[in-house]
């Protein structure tokens, strides 16, 4: 999980990011909204907690900038409680809004709930796009830079069921039971070995999936 903080209080930027690497996400700091808008041209983020009421670019601007290129989920932080003020960042793109003072609990229960919702709507639609790997659900299709890429019907299954559950890390148990099934007999290597070939598929976005040690694995972008 990748999260953006902009806001120009650095107590309000640490606390965040305090909260956010508990949870094992990684956090990057913006002051204003110009230079967030600079690290959404050059970086991909899950999710942006952006405060309004900043110098240079205030937030609403910096969003309406942010969400020309990328459909990127955004939570808004502001002190300003105003119904107008609401409506309008929902109006703009924003996805929750927080009225400070907040509790960063609160802030952190928002952003997991924001993301299901994205991640429920992206497993739903029938193509999905991650960088240059594109992913055509109902066509069981992959294409890697825009050749199709030859995978086996399990290596879809594996690659499909990352996506349903992307970001969530996922026990190689998870994925016999769930991928292979209850009457599937056979043990961890089985996992691991169709991964690789995954892997091997997906070139360069083999990135994507990312191996937790003593774990599993989880699809992150």
């Amino acid at each position: 999980m990748k999260v953006l903080i902009v806001d120009d209080e650095e107590m309000i930027r640490g606390v965040l990011r305090e909260y956010v690497e508990f949870e094992g996400g990684t956090a990057f700091e913006a002051a204003d909204g110009m230079q967030a808008v600079k690290m959404c041209r050059e970086d991909d983020f899950d999710i942006i907690l952006m405060d309004i009421m900043m110098p240079r670019l205030d937030g609403f601007s910096a969003v309406k900038e942010i969400k020309k290129n990328k459909d990127v989920p955004v939570i808004m932080l502001s002190a300003r409680s105003e119904e107008y003020d609401k409506l309008f960042g929902f109006e703009i793109g924003a996805d929750d809004y927080v009225t400070k003072p907040f509790s960063p609990k609160e802030v952190m229960a928002r952003v997991h709930a924001v993301l299901k919702r994205k991640n429920g709507e992206e497993a739903n639609k029938d193509v999905v796009s991650f960088e240059g790997l594109t992913i055509d659900m109902a066509g069981r299709n992959v294409y890697v830079d825009g050749e199709k890429a030859e995978l086996t019907p399990k290596e879809y299954e594996i690659l499909f069921y990352f996506v349903k559950n992307k970001g969530i890390a996922l026990t190689r148990e998870k994925l016999l039971m769930d991928v292979w099934g209850f009457d599937f007999y056979g043990d961890d290597r089985t996992v691991d070995t169709h991964i690789k070939m995954l892997r091997s598929n997906l070139k360069q976005y083999r990135k994507f999936i990312v191996t937790l040690r003593g774990l599993g694995y989880k699809f992150e972008v």
